[in-house]
């Protein structure tokens, strides 16, 4: 029997081949989970941010002195962008048209809260205000330089795609490190608490330094946003997953909220992997696409975006770029391409999509159906 077992590579051809009804149950590889928690581990690409904050003992002068060297390295902010950045770099020229497979770099968002809309034909949708607040370019990595961290075989694209840093809400250089102040030194723009990048192609390239609006983008645009869950901790199965949960009476005892039995019996005996279990609930990075925007204020840079259910607290820091679906991306007009340059053209102070009632149009009235007159 021992010679047999060695002739045969598997289980199963031994239990075919003694003609038995026994159930071969195959154990998959433990190391690989169903739901695998991402590692929660600092960009490669992007060096130690903040330091350690120690009292300098500075005087009032010293600090007029550092603040005035500061406004004459990176100059004075204005009050739509923040700031002003020189633009230390040649600009990149010219400026190429767009075609459908080209992709735009995105912005960084921060989200505000959630707004009621109505719409022409009456009905009432909620939106999610983001604000683009001081955004930037910081740094172009060519296709031929960029190599991202992490490509599967099902997202490689057919083409090389470029690399756009992108930095949000400049602040004082002085809370953060040296070699996280190395990174804006080309585009002379002040450090950013927010930084993001973005895969672009290279017809889409931007000049270090230059500020992006909310103006990148025109109402009734579809985009994608990208942030973190609001983490809830540790949470039953209940609020986790959305259980029932046991009844709460008929002799039922502390059980009222359990998930119940987690076995999957028979010869397996064992908790099957990707169980819904309690545990840790959200700070997670989550993906919604599709997101229509409603309307936008140019003067603000302010954005209604349709949905309430955007991830993330409010203040948070989100990034929205061009949806990726096939059947809402541009196809018949081009959008602002690269993005939008305020000596180009002049826009209205707010702009609103094709279906959305206007807070200043005459109010909305429906008309009543028409009663169907019966036959004689």
């Amino acid at each position: 029997m021992e010679s047999l077992v060695k002739s045969f590579s598997g289980l199963n051809l031994l239990c075919k081949f003694l003609k038995t009804r026994t159930q071969v149950v195959i154990i998959p590889n433990r190391n690989k989970f169903i739901h695998a928690h991402p590692r929660k581990r600092h960009p490669p690409w992007l060096p130690k941010q903040l330091r350690v904050p120690y009292n300098e003992e500075l005087t009032a002068e010293n600090r007029d002195f550092i603040k005035e060297v500061v406004e004459s390295k990176y100059g004075e902010k204005d009050h739509l962008s923040g700031s002003t950045s020189p633009l230390k770099i040649e600009p990149i020229e010219p400026r190429q048209e767009w075609t459908p497979t080209s992709r735009r770099c995105g912005l960084i968002a921060k989200k505000i809260g959630v707004y009621p809309m109505w719409l022409k034909d009456g009905s009432r949708v909620t939106s999610t205000l983001l604000h683009i607040c001081d955004n930037h370019v910081i740094k172009y990595i060519p296709p031929e330089e960029w190599n991202p961290m992490v490509r599967s075989k099902h997202n490689i694209p057919k083409r090389k795609l470029g690399c756009l840093i992108i930095g949000a809400e400049s602040a004082d250089p002085q809370k953060f490190t040296k070699e996280y102040c190395g990174m804006f030194i080309e585009s002379g723009v002040m450090p950013t608490n927010a930084i993001s990048r973005f895969a672009v192609s290279p017809d889409a390239a931007i000049q270090p330094g230059t500020p992006l609006y909310a103006a990148h983008y025109k109402p009734g645009d579809y985009i994608d946003i990208r942030g973190k869950t609001v983490d809830r901790g540790f949470q039953g199965v209940m609020k986790r997953w959305g259980f029932k949960g046991m009844p709460a009476t008929h002799g039922v005892t502390k059980t009222h909220r359990r998930p119940g039995n987690i076995g999957s019996g028979g010869e397996k005996a064992r908790v099957m992997p990707g169980t819904k279990m309690p545990g840790h609930m959200g700070n997670r990075y989550r993906i919604i696409r599709g997101v229509k925007i409603l309307r936008i204020n140019y003067k603000y840079n302010v954005m209604w975006v349709q949905g309430h259910n955007l991830p993330g607290e409010t203040n948070n820091w989100i990034t929205v770029y061009d949806t990726l679906l096939y059947h809402k991306r541009y196809t018949k007009t081009a959008p602002v391409f690269p993005t939008f340059f305020p000596g180009d053209t002049e826009l209205p102070e707010e702009l609103y999509a094709d279906e959305v009632h206007q807070f200043g149009a005459p109010t909305i009235e429906l008309e009543p159906e028409k009663e169907k007159t019966k036959k004689k």
